[in-house]
């Protein structure tokens, strides 16, 4: 059985809460979508693009600053971002796989000089604010030295708050990992959160954008 950490409330000492970067990564190839499918980034949620929707919904939440990973057609990526208060750094070896573009958004200085980094992946159309804020209200609850990771009915899944005690781990990942290995091979203690479904909804085709209410473009 496992044992949750107590909780402890930062707003009872001195300390500040701890602060949070969102890295979203943005990179990939996309390559499920098919010849000719169209990017799955730039398919339209809610009238607009799906990566636009999810720096919008990563800058609504309770966090310090916005960092958006592009590599595979960053120049359509970055257009679609647009007017948005986020920091973009393009991943020249996106294609190597995840591990290189969590290592280029987390050597961003505002992601290293916080005290958590928000790894969002952002093809998560069911992904809220409230969910965001959800999971760094538990971040810091626990002072910022626990992983919080995102579940579905004990199903692990996506957003992952990392503390900043991983940055050496981060930053010798290699090869098509993630978020997921950090967690399952650091020591650090883990904290699941279920936020429902929303946690393991990706869309990697086309029938998946077009069943989670999508509208594929170019």
């Amino acid at each position: 059985m496992e044992v949750t950490p107590p909780l402890r409330d930062n707003t009872k000492n001195d300390q500040p809460p701890a602060t949070v970067a969102a890295v979203i990564l943005a990179a990939g190839k996309a390559s499920r979508m098919g010849e000719g499918g169209g990017h799955k980034l730039l398919a339209e949620f809610d009238g607009e693009p799906l990566v636009r929707r999810a720096a919008k919904i990563a800058l609504s939440a309770d966090v310090d600053f916005v960092i958006v990973v592009t590599g595979h057609r960053r120049y359509e990526i970055e257009a679609a971002l647009l007017g948005l208060e986020v920091t973009t750094i393009c991943n020249p070896d996106y294609a190597s796989g995840m591990a290189s573009s969590l290592i280029a958004g987390y050597s961003a200085a505002a992601a290293r000089g916080a005290d958590g980094a928000l790894v969002m992946l952002a093809d998560m159309p069911g992904v809220t604010v409230g969910d965001l804020n959800a999971l760094i209200s538990s971040f810091r609850q626990h002072s910022g030295q626990a992983i919080i990771r995102a579940v579905s009915r004990g199903k692990r899944g996506n957003p992952v708050i990392l503390p900043k005690s991983l940055s050496d781990f981060i930053m010798r990942l290699e090869g098509d990992v993630g978020a997921r290995h950090l967690v399952e091979t650091s020591g650090t203690p883990v904290i699941d959160l279920d936020i429902g479904d929303a946690a393991r909804l990706d869309v990697d085709t086309p029938e998946e954008v077009l069943a989670a209410g999508g509208v594929l473009k170019g």
